[in-house]
């Protein structure tokens, strides 16, 4: 029999949705796995680019989580100093069998002192800010090490819950899904890191993100300053 497992995704204002809508759409399909958004709140939460979601349960009714899922987006920056949030993943995760996020979601995992001495991922742009929070920052789409699995930026959420999908259901299972979805990448361009992107785009991308980044790296040297040394 299937063991049945509770993941909760953590639903914010300003979230990237894709962050969060990639992996709850591998999820869903899985046998046994209820899933959970959760938020402050059961009100409408808007997306940084304008979808807006409702949230299924609250921090207050969450049910304990077998696996803990926190997506990136311009919301995690109030996310890294919003104790309410940061003492709920907390919580949540003692009893977690898998602590995990996409894109810049593993700052915030990171700002509740839960990736210190890990191995860990997060966007391109944004992943050597992992060091300040005490982990190791690793150039790779997805991440595991121990019981943490971080996937990169935004699109790597599919690839992140295929397999963690493998891991709980096995890997027949993930490939069903992966079919049942058909995803099978094809992207006209050769431009989605900055390995395949050129010198000049990644230049350009580096550049229109700058005063953001900044914004985000430092309120990745704040949280950092409030966590306790290992």
């Amino acid at each position: 029999m299937t063991t049945p497992l509770n993941i909760g995704l953590l639903l914010f204002p300003d979230v990237t949705q894709l962050d969060l809508t990639g992996p709850f759409e591998v999820f869903a399909r899985t046998p046994g796995v209820t899933c959970h958004l959760v938020w402050k709140t059961q009100q409408p939460v808007r997306s940084d680019r304008g979808l807006t979601l409702l949230p299924s349960c609250t921090f207050a009714d969450c049910p304990p989580l077998d696996v803990i899922c926190v997506p990136g987006g311009p919301g995690q920056i109030a996310l890294m100093s919003d104790s309410e949030t940061l003492d709920f993943l907390r919580h949540q995760a003692q009893h977690a069998q898998l602590i995990t996020s996409v894109c810049t979601g593993s700052l915030v995992l990171g700002a509740a002192g839960l990736l210190q001495g890990y191995r860990a991922t997060s966007h391109w742009s944004s992943r050597d800010q992992l060091a300040l929070l005490g982990a190791e920052p690793v150039e790779a789409r997805v991440v595991r090490d121990g019981n943490r699995l971080t996937g990169a930026g935004v699109t790597s959420g599919i690839d992140f819950a295929l397999t963690l999908v493998a891991e709980i259901r096995g890997a027949e299972v993930a490939q069903a899904i992966q079919l049942q979805m058909e995803y099978d990448p094809e992207p006209p361009f050769h431009a989605g890191s900055p390995q395949s992107a050129t010198p000049a785009q990644v230049g350009a991308a580096r550049a229109q993100m700058a005063d953001f980044i900044a914004v985000r790296r430092r309120a990745t040297e704040l949280a950092a300053q409030k966590l306790t040394p290992l």
